[in-house]
């Protein structure tokens, strides 16, 4: 994963962490929420760049292996 995904996809899980703890400190159910999607947005984003980080890896290795063979 580039490091500007990674830190994007770090940022949105910690402002929803803030704002889900700010919504329980102050009663509001909405920001509450709003925060756990945050987090779970950021989650899923993270382990979308992790899976094509994976596989762009999987790909590279074949490359080699099917150029070596030659």
């Amino acid at each position: 994963m580039g490091d500007f995904d990674k830190a994007k996809d770090k940022a949105e899980q910690a402002t929803g962490e803030a704002k889900e703890k700010a919504g329980r400190a102050t009663d509001n159910e909405d920001l509450e929420e709003s925060g756990k999607r945050d987090q779970v947005s950021g989650e899923a984003k993270e382990a979308g760049h992790d899976l094509r980080d994976k596989a762009a890896a999987t790909v590279h290795d074949a490359k080699e292996r099917f150029q070596d063979k030659k």
